[in-house]
């Protein structure tokens, strides 16, 4: 296996329209990889349809798209974001809503009452942004506003009139429950049921809001693109109206409709405004036809409206598919229940009837997702000509959803060509190509070649790593072999035994450490002692992170003035697949050696390696001055500065860097730790930090060393009178811990 570089994106300027159920993809990273796969105007196959997104980029980027997508609220979302009504329809559309009468008022008015609060500080009536409820009470306990009129902002403690309004509005429940029923499900189906249950997941007032305008919607006299305008808005509305929203944010994404023990109703009339700016930023229009409609060469989107399995059957000799690309999906109880949910109120119980299914499964396990990807794959299979490429990005990644998609995919005839993992808060850049045989011949596992993959990975890092990256490379070594599902063995029963086995080879060899104040395997890091099974004593190989910063400052030194995408750019390929670095070890470099100047990063003055000579030069005089001052005698030993007493003793040896490459300077200092001093750049403690706090193993060494800034030894230069306890005292007054900066939180 090739292990390609990971490709690198920008994170969107906006969220996007439901962007809490979208995949959480960066722009750009299709778009870089289909040139080096395929030529433009070629046609490209999503055969999910889960990101709306990547079928945008690949569609703008001159490829002919072809797209499934059964699941009627991704196929909006797709419509409307590549060919989005103008702003001035959607400002028309809301308009229209706020001018149409209830009774004798308006429409708009009597929706933006029912939010209505007093601010605390003024006493004027002010528009609450949101009332926040306790899972199981009926009135809420909270609502925060800002108060136009006197600034006052915040959450604020509900008034008896914010609950006697909850109450009125919850006496008229019933009417309105029944309505939002009946849009979903007929009175005898025996699905109501399911979408009853799916509706309980809106309070009174919410649900209130959208029957009236979904209501009005289909009352309004409207042109085609301004109700689509005003559907997209309501959409953005149904998705903020539930009970899911967890105050404060503990799962911005969730997977399953569960009511938090804390939420937050949101005030439906802003959220419909939020859905004016959503979808008015969604970036430039392509073209886009149901299929079988043609679509130009220049590129565009034709959506299939079905299923995969159907789509084969129809496509196979029409159009010549170059690649594949998509966003693998992974199970989502919420957002497949509420889809339908949705679908249902916006367009009728029609639009709901194909997607159904979703209203009634209540579990998705990995076993399923396992199933219904080998499914999808083996469609793909009988549909691609050999050797055809697939690009999948699997976002959100864990350790299941990884051997979900790779064994559905190996035991459909894909080869798997590459694996590249950042974090595991980054999409997985997986390449595939189809094979020759539907159904190979499947091996036996050979649990000494994945143990020995694993610990080279190990090895090559020089640090520890994350379980996922661990259990990633037992992946990659299952996949080699073949070994990922036995013949006849069902889903749940391979993947059951893959995670066995790759468990089994960690927490059974004593050359793999576990860095875990938990239980689970799968917490913590884990690295490898280099001791047990005769292996002889390690040799010193620089770490990930040490190789990474000197590959960074090494292309600022020839490159400066780059932008960080350039910086990405030569730095990928030079660590791909499980090696990558992340985002925050980048900046950690760039913040201690360079400095940034508009879009552009360059060394500081001082890092230069000009200077930084100079400077080595000054320190190790300084060095030698108070060594004499403290009648010592200073030598040179190797890469070390060693002060002997009287007697012939080492008392101290000094070890001076310009980098923060402590791993090497410990392996490179013979002396004991207690009389050992990492001379360091006041400007490297930070990183120093950052990487002691990602590789616990350094993080124990380095509690016996002591580090001292070039700074605090030209204070103890100028000292006029300085003694040997002096010096000792001063050593310590300058922690490495001070020097944490808010690159940390990257």
């Amino acid at each position: 296996m090739d292990l390609q570089p990971y490709i690198p994106g920008m994170r969107p300027a906006d969220p996007g329209p439901l962007s809490r159920f979208t995949p959480p993809l960066e722009e750009g990273v299709v778009a870089a990889w289909l040139p080096l796969h395929t030529s433009t105007s070629s046609w490209l196959l999503d055969p999910f349809g889960f990101s709306p997104r990547l079928t945008l980029e690949a569609a703008r980027a001159g490829y002919r798209v072809l797209v499934t997508a059964n699941n009627p609220i991704t196929r909006f979302l797709l419509e409307v974001s590549a060919k989005p009504p103008s702003e001035s329809d959607f400002k028309a559309a809301i308009a229209d809503l706020e001018t149409a009468k209830k009774g004798d008022e308006r429409l708009g008015a009597h929706l933006q009452s029912m939010y209505l609060t007093t601010c605390e500080k003024c006493g004027k009536e002010v528009y609450a942004q949101s009332f926040l409820w306790r899972k199981g009470e009926n009135v809420p306990y909270a609502r925060v506003y800002l108060c136009p009129h006197c600034g006052d902002s915040g959450e604020r403690i509900a008034t008896q009139k914010d609950i006697d309004l909850a109450k009125k509005i919850a006496a008229t429940d019933g009417l309105h429950r029944s309505r939002a029923f009946e849009r979903v499900a007929s009175l005898d189906d025996e699905d109501r049921v399911y979408a009853e249950e799916a509706i309980a997941h809106y309070l009174p007032r919410p649900l209130y809001f959208l029957t009236t305008v979904i209501n009005r919607l289909d009352g309004l006299n409207l042109n085609p693109e301004r109700k689509r305008a005003l559907s997209a808005m309501i959409l953005v509305a149904c998705d903020a109206g539930n009970t899911i929203w967890a105050h404060p944010s503990e799962r911005p994404r969730p997977k399953q409709l569960m009511i938090p023990n804390q939420f937050r109703e949101h005030n439906l009339w802003m959220m419909l405004e939020r859905g004016l700016s959503l979808w008015t930023e969604t970036g430039s229009g392509v073209v886009v036809e149901a299929w079988p409609r043609k679509i130009p060469e220049s590129g565009g989107i034709c959506i299939y409206d079905g299923r995969l399995k159907d789509l084969a059957h129809e496509v196979k000799k029409e159009i010549p598919i170059a690649a594949v690309v998509g966003s693998l999906p992974r199970p989502n109880q919420a957002f497949w229940t509420l889809s339908a949910l949705w679908a249902g109120w916006l367009w009728g119980r029609e639009a709901v009837e194909p997607y159904k299914i979703a209203l009634r499964r209540r579990r998705y396990d990995w076993a399923w997702n396992a199933t219904a990807l080998h499914a999808a794959f083996a469609h793909l299979f009988e549909l691609l000509p050999l050797g055809t490429p697939f690009f999948g990005l699997l976002p959100e990644p864990e350790p299941a959803f990884l051997t979900s998609a790779l064994t559905a995919a190996s035991a459909a005839g894909f080869d798997l060509q590459s694996l590249a993992l950042r974090t595991e808060h980054d999409p997985i850049q997986l390449l595939w190509k189809r094979g020759e045989h539907l159904k190979r011949e499947a091996n036996e596992p050979d649990i000494e070649d994945v143990r020995e993959e694993m610990h080279s990975h190990l090895i090559e890092r020089g640090e520890p790593a994350s379980y996922l990256h661990l259990h990633a490379a037992g992946l990659i070594a299952l996949t080699k072999q073949h070994a990922l599902k036995q013949k006849d063995q069902e889903f749940d029963e391979a993947l059951r035994a893959t995670q066995t086995l790759i468990q089994t080879v960690i927490s059974e060899d004593e050359r793999f450490v576990h860095y875990s104040s938990g239980e689970s395997v799968e917490t913590g890091m884990w690295g490898v002692s280099g001791h047990g099974r005769g292996d002889p004593a390690p040799v010193h190989v620089d770490s990930l992170s040490d190789r990474i910063e000197v590959a960074i400052v090494t292309f600022l030194q020839k490159n400066p003035n780059s932008i960080y995408l350039e910086i990405e750019d030569d730095l990928y390929p030079r660590f791909p697949g499980l090696l990558t670095p992340s985002k925050a070890m980048i900046y950690a470099v760039l913040t201690s050696y360079a400095e940034k100047d508009g879009a552009a990063w360059k060394l500081r003055p001082e890092d230069v390696a000009n200077a930084r000579r100079n400077e080595f030069n000054t320190i190790t005089a300084m060095i030698e001055a108070v060594g004499t001052r403290l009648n010592y005698t200073t030598r040179k030993e190797e890469k070390n500065y060693l002060w002997v007493s009287a007697d012939g003793e080492v008392v101290r040896a000094f070890h001076i860097l310009a980098s923060a490459l402590i791993g090497r300077a410990i392996a490179e200092t013979p002396s004991p730790p207690e009389r050992t001093i990492i001379v360091i750049p006041g400007g490297r403690a930070g990183l120093i930090s950052y990487k002691a706090g990602r590789d616990p193993s350094l993080a124990a060494r380095l509690k016996n060393y002591q580090l001292v800034k070039y700074r605090l030894l030209r204070t103890l230069f100028e000292v006029p009178v300085l003694t040997r306890e002096t010096f000792e005292e001063q050593i310590v007054s300058d922690p490495l811990e001070r020097s944490k900066s808010q690159m940390l939180m990257f």
